[in-house]
Formats: structure tokens, C-alpha cells, sequence
């Protein structure tokens, strides 16, 4: 099966898919707009709400653009390795509950977007420096033996 042909079909046709997928398969999250079903023998995350989605996916965005330094990748429409997704999924969500509450335990994607919006109501103003920095102390990934 050739990957990018079915992410472009999966993507047309499934416009509701979660940004922070990765992160919701591996538990490091949970959100209470989150959704499963199956495709093609995957399973996938979907959001309940367009609008809470397209909310996630630039918050995602503005995570991966931010994250470029860290994790050497430059170009936001460069593709990027599972595990430097993981950094900026598991470990910008930790981060960013991090900055926001003092804690990095992220028991609802949805309830810390609406939180972090309200102290800081455009995106941009989110200190990014800080919750890459607390991304750093809050998510270590796999390490090979």
C-alpha cells in the first residue's frame, strides 16, 4: 500500500482526524472530544467537533514550529520521524499543562486547550520557549538498549 496515497485519501475523506493521535494511542493524553474508529484495518482517532479540531491542529502547528529547534528539524512541511512527533505531541501537551498549571499530567486535551486559550487568547502569545523547555523535563522517549 503505498503510505502517502492513503494519508492523502484518509485525510480528504476523514476531515475530523486528531492532531494529537499519536499521543492518545500511547496514553501519554487523554481528551474527552476524542473518538475511535476503523479504516482500512487501522484504527483511528477522530475529534466530536470541527471547530475543537481545527483549534487542535494549530495548536499542534504552532507545537511543531517551535519545536523545529529542538528536535533539528527546520521546515514545518518537512516530514518528521514517529518519535520527534512523539516529542512534540506527548511532550508539548506535558509541557504546555506544565506551564500552565505546575503540573504535567494531561487528563483532558480538550479542558487544557480551552484553559491555555483563556490565559493566553491568541496562540502566538503561549510562551513556546517555556513549554518546549518543560516538554524537555516531562517526556523522555524510548531509549535503545
Amino acid at each position: 500500500m503505498d503510505e502517502a496515497a492513503y494519508r492523502k485519501t484518509l485525510e480528504a475523506t476523514h476531515p475530523l482526524l486528531c492532531p494529537f493521535s499519536k499521543a492518545l494511542f500511547s496514553a501519554c493524553v487523554a481528551c474527552s472530544k476524542a473518538g475511535r474508529m476503523n479504516l482500512a484495518e487501522r484504527e483511528l482517532i477522530v475529534c466530536d467537533e470541527a471547530g475543537l479540531q481545527k483549534r487542535c491542529t494549530r495548536i499542534h502547528d504552532a507545537l511543531r514550529h517551535n519545536f523545529g529547534f529542538a528536535i533539528h528539524i527546520l521546515h514545518d512541511e518537512a516530514p518528521i520521524p514517529h518519535a520527534q512527533e512523539m516529542r512534540i505531541q506527548c511532550g508539548g501537551l506535558r509541557g504546555l499543562q506544565d506551564v500552565l498549571r505546575g503540573d504535567a499530567e494531561v487528563k483532558d486535551v480538550n479542558e487544557l486547550m480551552c484553559a491555555a486559550l483563556q490565559r493566553w487568547p491568541e496562540e502566538g502569545d503561549i510562551p513556546f520557549s517555556e513549554v518546549v523547555h518543560a516538554a524537555h523535563l516531562h517526556y523522555q522517549g524510548r531509549h535503545s538498549r
